[in-house]
């Protein structure tokens, strides 16, 4: 059986994420405006969680509704994957019943295995190496500032975990200038780091006012994730010179955004001042998560949707 999975930004081509963004434009749009996309009509998503989320949870759960379909929420305790039941066997189980596999998990290779064992589409909610729902989210907040996403420069604080990770994937793809700064050992993969540098996409740096300097769009992150809590006073002090404040956005365009996937540690990677302040979009990040994840599931459970619904206009 042909299916196709979004595991990560990487198998998409360039043609499909602007497919991809566009449809993703237009439900938010129509949906705004009261029109219906009963696009996955009779149809299930199970949702996978290992790690918690006020984001994705509601996002994909609402996302479903909207598209006229049913999602179903398994917390950690309900199937104890890869413990209580091998990752095959609940692949295997869940492609009798359900449509569509979301799962949000710590360790890439459980979702990489899901994806191998089902029969239909999985999709990657979150894993340790990559977070790609955020950044395609992300990547329909940026359009509807800016023209052309390959001109931008753009600057990652923080730790070089899944989001920068994402982030090297998605410079891949729209070709614009990525920065990230973060304290020496805490880069990223040395994988993602190579691809930087071999397609000349960026720099990695332990200066974050020179990956700030002249930045068309500032993005921070927690620096401590969900699993790494026994090292938070260690990240900490590692990280201290590493805050999205106000004197580090002065050296950034003077309009220049400010990013955030949530939740925040205000008063550890970000101010208050900065996250409520009049450059942050990050609500408009949370919003667009569900209009991107629409888009993702309507491309993977009915691809010809992208090609009829998707016009030439874009969100303004």
């Amino acid at each position: 059986m042909n299916k196709r999975d979004f595991l990560d930004l990487s198998s998409l081509r360039v043609g499909e994420l602007e497919a991809l963004l566009r449809l993703a434009d237009r439900l938010k749009i129509e949906t705004k405006a009261g029109v219906e996309h009963p696009y996955l009509r009779g149809k299930t998503l199970a949702m996978i969680f290992q790690k918690p989320s006020l984001r994705t949870r509601i996002t994909f759960e609402t996302g479903m509704a909207q598209l006229g379909g049913h999602a179903i929420y398994l917390a950690p305790q309900d199937i104890g994957i890869g413990e209580r039941e091998s990752v095959k066997d609940v692949a295997r189980n869940l492609s009798r019943w359900v449509d569509l596999i979301m799962i949000r998990t710590f360790s890439h290779s459980i979702c990489v295995e899901l994806a191998r064992e089902a029969n239909v589409p999985v999709i990657n909610g979150l894993t340790d190496l990559l977070h790609p729902c955020q950044l395609l989210a992300d990547l329909q907040t940026l359009r509807a500032h800016f023209d052309d996403l390959s001109r931008l420069k753009i600057a990652f604080v923080g730790d070089g975990f899944n989001l920068a990770q994402s982030w090297i994937e998605a410079a891949a793809l729209a070709r614009f200038e990525l920065r990230i700064a973060c304290p020496t050992g805490y880069e990223p993969d040395p994988g993602f780091v190579a691809r930087l540098q071999q397609e000349k996409l960026g720099i990695i740096t332990d200066d974050p006012f020179a990956a700030v300097k002249d930045a068309d769009v500032i993005y921070t992150d927690t620096w401590t994730s969900m699993g790494q809590e026994s090292e938070a006073g260690k990240r900490r002090r590692a990280f201290r010179n590493f805050q999205v404040n106000a004197a580090l956005l002065q050296h950034a365009q003077p309009q220049a955004l400010v990013m955030h996937c949530l939740p925040a540690h205000r008063g550890e990677e970000i101010t208050d001042e900065v996250i409520d302040g009049p450059r942050s979009v990050v609500l408009e990040q949370a919003e667009n998560r569900l209009h991107a994840q629409k888009a993702v599931m309507v491309w993977l459970s009915r691809p010809e949707v992208l090609q009829h619904h998707v016009g030439p206009s874009r969100q303004s």
